[in-house]
């Protein structure tokens, strides 16, 4: 009798682990990513793992004997596991719940509860699966914050004709040396091997100073740098068929023309979209003609994803796109070909109202 009263003990203590751990993850989704859907999912799941056990609970509650666990001391003299990132917290809470289910699983089948542990058993797998769509929408909430953080003030994109003899990889140094946290390499006129071997210092160079990566067109080499995303136009690769190859984490931009192709942009899947060309712009061949501030007052007011403003725009009429309500605003030749590069960001940033970069 001894035994199987402590076999309650087991169970109560895990029912209060998984609850105890979805709790944690539930708070999570809650409060720092403000996922209400999530939320309720965990919390139902929370409920019904308690309820669901409720006809034994006299017994749980009567085998109860927290002040003599012996594991209580032993738990107090270990040193704590710190968690480092809001992943780490997840990924301990997810395999703290599919060891306690997994427990409680296996010690119904012994008090004959074989119905309630085939109900266990299938909570457990419904975590394994929640655990998949967790960290899939936890890298889409980190990747936003990131985008929402980083894409306010300039938006840098190189371009070596018009550099004025400069290479690239000069131009990003004093990019960097100048404040920009996001920089697209764009270049159409370079071989694969010379381009991949620009990407590769640059995203050495763009590491070691916490500025984020774009790679303009070339997904491969995007892949094989490691760089933090890949910029697509409207006759590149389909937006699903290069997430399927970059995976979850690598952010995919996009240029749009139009509210259709913003609209599509976001459906698809794209983390955030160019606006533009504002302007009449040189700075690309075949580029169509200019969609002037109206589209971007349509963005700014209907699309929610982050947007970078593009497309001849200069120091001398920043102003105007900035009074529309632009946070972020591209220049290319404006800055690769200004005599002093950085001096010429400086004044740019100076201009943004809100004090961004």
């Amino acid at each position: 009798m001894k035994g199987l009263n402590n076999l309650y003990r087991v169970l109560d203590a895990n029912i209060n682990r998984a609850s105890e751990g979805l709790r944690v993850l539930e708070d999570l989704a809650r409060f720092c990513y403000d996922d209400r859907p999530f939320s309720k999912k965990l919390k139902e799941l929370r409920h019904g793992i308690r309820k669901n056990i409720s006809k034994l609970l006299p017994n749980l509650i009567e085998s109860r004997d927290s002040a003599n666990d012996v594991g209580l001391k032993t738990s107090m003299e270990l040193d704590i596991d710190r968690k480092t990132s809001l992943t780490e917290l997840a990924q301990a809470n997810f395999k703290r719940i599919q060891e306690a289910l997994r427990t409680i699983e296996e010690s119904l089948k012994v008090v004959n509860e074989n119905e309630l542990s085939k109900l266990y058993e299938g909570y457990r797998f419904e975590v394994y699966s929640i655990e998949k769509e967790y960290f899939k929408f936890m890298v889409g909430g980190n990747k936003r914050n990131r985008l929402n953080e980083i894409m306010t003030g300039l938006y840098c994109i190189t371009s070596e004709e018009h550099s004025k003899g400069r290479s690239n990889i000069e131009v990003v140094e004093k990019m960097i040396k100048a404040g920009i946290r996001i920089i697209q390499y764009r270049e159409k006129k370079k071989s694969l091997l010379e381009k991949y071997n620009e990407c590769q210092k640059i995203r050495e160079m763009t590491l070691a100073s916490n500025v984020t990566f774009i790679v303009n067109d070339n997904v491969d080499i995007a892949m094989m740098v490691r760089a933090d995303g890949v910029h697509l136009g409207q006759d590149d690769l389909p937006i699903e068929r290069v997430r399927e190859l970059v995976g979850d984490e690598m952010i995919i931009g996009v240029s749009t023309h139009s509210p259709k192709q913003a609209e599509d942009a976001v459906k698809r899947g794209a983390d955030y979209i160019g606006v533009g060309p504002l302007y009449r712009t040189y700075t690309k061949e075949n580029v169509c003609e200019p969609v002037g501030l109206e589209y971007l007052d349509y963005v700014i007011k209907n699309i929610k994803l982050p947007y970078v403003a593009i497309g001849g725009i200069k120091e001398h009429n920043m102003d105007e796109v900035l009074a529309r309500g632009a946070g972020c605003i591209s220049m290319v030749t404006e800055i690769v070909g200004a005599d002093d590069i950085e001096q010429k960001i400086g004044r740019v940033k100076s201009k943004f109202s809100r004090g961004v970069l």
